[in-house]
């Protein structure tokens, strides 16, 4: 008897280990068809006619989910003089993304990411006639701000680097008011001179889910099959065991359970089992 109790504990284990990476498995079918939908969403954004950005009066209600990658269009006078370099990595190698303030007609500002320039043109002197003048449209995609910095790396404005475009620091260093919470991607229309280069946005959202669920299904299997084989083994052995039969009623009352917990895949079974 003493042997029996551990083998039927590692026995309900099991079972509830193929319970548990089945559900892992339904939840990322579940998020691959979330991703999906948010790509669509994504592209019809990004080819829609443009249209001018959030009110002021929006900017509070203003996220990724309902607003990022939005095309607009704005119109106002570049501020020149509040010019700010983002360091970038881009198709077009290593260098800077410049962003200017846009001051608008009601008086409110937007930055916008005119585009990439390599190290060679970090210095507005060297690419003097890229710089705006007078009032202009600019149209490109909405894009949120990237607080605190870049990966291990913290933005310094004192010392004039910056990793991601901030917008709330930016916006402080300069001693900006009334400034959008969001920025945006000027589009890919040529600047005289050739710089800024525009209209670099990556768009890119992994999308493994289908992987990562084979893979959950796949572990599950092959738990399960061990289990099976487990079960046939001591069935073989303990045939001619007198306690055997009751242990197996146990082992059939486990497996029981464990397959109507299986069945239940609603929202309270996978919020014990999170989310990403």
């Amino acid at each position: 008897m003493r042997s029996a109790r551990p083998s039927l504990a590692l026995l309900t284990l099991g079972m509830l280990g193929v319970v548990l990476l089945s559900a892992l498995g339904i939840w990322q079918i579940e998020r691959r068809t979330w991703k999906l939908a948010l790509i669509e969403r994504v592209e019809q954004r990004m080819h829609a006619a443009p249209t001018a950005p959030p009110p002021p009066s929006s900017w509070p209600a203003v996220t990724a989910a309902s607003d990022e990658y939005r095309r607009v269009t704005v119109r106002g006078t570049f501020l020149n003089a509040d010019e700010t370099l983002v360091q970038a990595v881009t198709t077009d190698g290593p260098g800077f993304w410049v962003l200017t303030p846009l001051q608008m007609a009601d008086g409110t500002t937007v930055l916008v990411n005119r585009g990439f320039v390599p190290p060679d043109r970090r210095d507005p002197a060297t690419r003097r006639d890229g710089i705006p003048q007078g009032v202009l449209s600019v149209t490109g995609l909405l894009r949120m701000s990237e607080p605190k910095g870049g990966f291990l790396r913290n933005n310094d404005p004192a010392a004039g680097r910056w990793y991601s475009r901030d917008v709330a620091a930016i916006a402080a260093l300069h001693g900006l008011s009334q400034v959008a919470p969001f920025f945006i991607d000027a589009n890919a229309t040529p600047n005289p001179g050739g710089y800024p280069v525009g209209g670099l946005t990556i768009v890119r959202f992994p999308n493994n889910h289908l992987i990562y669920a084979l893979t959950w299904f796949a572990l599950a299997f092959m738990l399960a099959g061990a289990l099976l084989r487990v079960l046939r083994g001591r069935g073989r052995a303990g045939a001619s065991d007198p306690g055997w039969g009751s242990r197996r009623a146990a082992v059939r009352r486990v497996i029981g359970a464990a397959r109507n917990l299986s069945r239940d895949t609603g929202p309270d079974a996978r919020a014990h089992i999170g989310s990403a």
